[in-house]
Formats: C-alpha cells, structure tokens, sequence
C-alpha cells in the first residue's frame, strides 16, 4: 500500500467532485495493508500480504443515488468512476428515505495510529509463530493460531466541504492448543492498535496451561450456576446486545427495547445499577475513527447505559428527522465498564460455579427478548470454594444478555476486542446462568 498523505488525499477528493456534474458527491478512500500468519498442527500453512486503496464515490440526483469504486487514481481514471456513478444515479429509483449530504464537520483525531505496530515485519510474524509452536512441542501439545497486523488510513469528503484523514494501526491473535489425544483444548485471544501491549508469549501460554488443565473433564448435570465469564466469553454474547440499540427497531416494536403499546424504552431501568456502557471514539484502549464513515458526522462520547438505565439510542439520519431528534453519528466502538478483580479473584470469591473460557456458534433466538443460544469450549471448569476444582464437559446454554445484566454478583476487568468496531467488556460473575444440556466436544 502506497500510503497517501493527507495533501495527496485532499487533492483527489477535490479532483473527484470537480468532475462530478450530480447535486451533491461523497467520497471515502480508503488505503491497507494487511500481513497475516497463520500455523496448525503445530506447522506454519500460510502467511502473506494483501495490500490495496480504494475509492468510492457517491452521487445524487434529487434522490435519485448510485455508488462506483476503483483503484485506479490517474484523472482519467477518477473522472471515469464518476460518470459511472452519474449513469447509476440517473437510473435508479428516488430513496424515499433519502437524506442530503451533511454540512462542514470538525474532527477530532483518535489515537489509533502506532509506529511501533506499523513497524511489524515477515519476521515479527514467523518469530511469533513459532515461539508459539516451540512451546506447544515442549508440552506435547498440538497448536494452531492466527496473526493479523494492519496498517491503514481512511479519507472522507463531501460537496458540502467535509473533508477527513485519519491513520490506523491494529493486531489481532488466536490460538488453539490441544492435547495430542484431543481431550483437552484451550484458547486465547487478543487485540490491540499498540503492539507495545501485546506479548504473544503470554498469549500462547494461556491457550497451552487450559488445554493441559481441561483434560479428563467431568459431566456436570445442565441446570442454573453462579458463573465467571472470561472476557471473552462475555463479548460474543454481550455484542448481541451492543448492536440492538436502533431507535427505528425499538419505535417499530422489534427490538428488546420497544416498549408495549408502541414507543421505546428510553430513560428506563433495564439492568443492574452496576452496568455502565458507553461510546467513546478517543478511549485509550479501543480508539476509532472520530466519524462515522456511512453519515460523516462527527462521533462525540455517548451514554449508553447508566448505572442501568437505559441513556440513548441510536437513530439514523432519516429516522432522528422523522422523529425529531438531533441527527448525530454512529458509534464505532462500545465501552462497558468493569471491576479491579482479576479473573482470579473472582473465582477466589465463588463458592460453587463454572468457569467459562469461550462462548461460541451463538445465534438469536428471540431478538425481542435478545435471548440467545450457543456453546461453550475450549476450556469449561467446575469451581468448588474458590477453586478450580476439575474440568468440565462443555454445555449448550440458552440465555438473554438482559438477564445476565440483572444477575451480576460482580465484575471483573477488561479487555479489549475486534479489529474495525471494537468492544471492550469485563469478565464477570454471574448468578442463575442457564446450562441447558452437555456437549461432547471439547
């Protein structure tokens, strides 16, 4: 990837919409570069480099929309993808829900550019495959795993005289280690815009000390425990939550938070008074762009929940005008905040309950009440007196992530996950979690 400087992305943006003869044009670049490796069966298989820039531009005629991309950005070709987008335009039907181009933002930048990580090489990626393999030989253990580091930027601009910059950086790693025999697995993951935070070696030791501990596990009768989520084991499902808080979907009756009799939710107490989540493009641990790429408006902080209660909902630009509200942008990452405790020292204070390591194969049951159904793997415990006192066999659980709000005995710390929209979520203690039957798989 050829990396476009903030004057060279300015001077295609105005070339663009100097040809463009529609009401208005929109215009987003984006630029990657994305090295990857990945190992199994304690062997690297693949590894490569994908690289590419792309521009998209969009125009309208009265309502009437069409959208072309390329990668090509002699003039020739910037005013070719233009006419195209024109021709499109022309033919297609006016959007009813058509909204205008918004007006000249002012952004912020976002810490989510990082040298250090930009500086990741072939040779950072083969040195941390096999330091991970190296230590799953020297367990006599089987590992498999993934590492993907990007480097980007994006660029936004308008007729209306918006115009953006913004550079990235991220990684993220997987890893599986199991027993020879496949009996015990265990798995890890990690993410981060700073490579300065990650240290695959600890990684890789998390997925190798539970695959050697999850050996021989147990049957447990399916029912209701107190449970300590990982992390991760919350995200996937709490996720299924983050993305639910449409104002359309609540006003239209389809969403957990539409209120009977129409309406929506707004303003009530939905969760413990523990739960705080928010939005916030600058958060240290999961910055994002400080637009949002679909509307180009600026994202600001935004309450989500507080201490419980639910503080805001999401509305697109056609929906917040129908409804009178102000039109403000969509958020690109979600914060919920958590406790001091470690992992550890959640099961330290449980008397009797399951460790969960990994939720997975989750899907939506019933979006009105948001519950939910998937498994666990990779790592599932029986606690007995602040010990882990054996393995367990794995379950199917069926549960609500409003249910798992209200049923907090206590929250632990965070971590952070994904590469594009980003989450960061507690580990968490909870009671009553509905195990609704085994799972022989590991």
């Amino acid at each position: 990837m050829k990396k476009m400087t903030q004057d060279e992305a300015k001077r295609i943006c105005d070339k663009v919409m100097s040809f463009s003869k529609a009401d208005e044009c929109r215009v987003v670049i984006q630029g990657s570069r994305a090295g990857n490796i990945r190992y199994a069966q304690n062997s690297v298989s693949t590894a490569g480099l994908n690289q590419d820039t792309q521009l998209s531009v969009s125009v309208a005629f009265g309502k009437r929309q069409g959208t072309a991309s390329i990668n090509e950005f002699d003039d020739k070709s910037l005013e070719k993808v233009v006419r195209r987008a024109e021709d499109i335009a022309r033919l297609a039907p006016e959007n009813p829900e058509f909204m205008p181009a918004v007006g000249k933002q002012e952004f912020k930048a976002t810490p989510t550019y990082f040298e250090a990580t930009a500086a990741i090489d072939p040779e950072y990626r083969a040195e941390l495959a096999s330091q991970s393999i190296q230590l799953a030989k020297k367990n006599k253990l089987v590992a498999a795993g993934f590492f993907l580091d990007t480097l980007g930027f994006e660029v936004i601009a308008n007729s209306n005289g918006v115009f953006g910059y913004q550079e990235s950086s991220n990684l993220s790693f997987s890893c599986t280690a199991r027993t020879e025999d496949g009996r015990g697995s265990g798995w890890v993951t990690r993410s981060a815009n700073d490579v300065r935070l990650f240290d695959p070696r600890e990684a890789s030791e998390v997925a190798i000390e539970k695959a050697m501990k999850s050996v021989d596990a147990k049957a447990l009768e399916p029912g209701r425990y107190t449970v300590v989520l990982e992390p991760a084991a919350s995200s996937d499902i709490l996720n299924f939550m983050f993305n639910a808080f449409d104002a359309r979907q609540a006003d239209e009756g389809r969403s957990f938070l539409s209120k009977k009799g129409g309406g929506n939710r707004l303003g009530e107490k939905m969760f413990d008074e523990q739960v705080n989540i928010w939005a916030d493009p600058w958060n240290a641990d999961a910055p994002v762009n400080p637009w949002d790429s679909g509307s180009m408006q600026a994202r600001e902080v935004a309450p989500m929940v507080k201490d419980g209660k639910i503080a805001s909902l999401q509305y697109s630009n056609f929906w917040a005008k129908k409804q009178g509200v102000p039109q403000k942008a969509r958020h690109g990452n979600t914060i919920m905040a958590g406790g001091s405790k470690s992992t550890e020292e959640l099961i330290a204070s449980t008397k009797k309950g399951i460790l969960v390591t990994r939720t997975w194969y989750i899907r939506s049951v019933d979006p009105q009440s948001l519950l939910v159904t998937g498994l666990t793997r990779d790592g599932t415990f029986y606690i007995e007196n602040g010990k882990i006192k054996h393995p367990i066999k794995n379950f199917r659980f069926n549960e609500s992530p409003v249910t798992m709000l209200n049923n907090i005995d206590d929250l632990g710390k965070t971590q952070v996950f994904g590469d594009g929209r980003k989450s960061v979520v507690p580990a968490m203690k909870l009671r009553d979690f509905n195990f609704t039957s085994l799972s022989d798989a590991v």
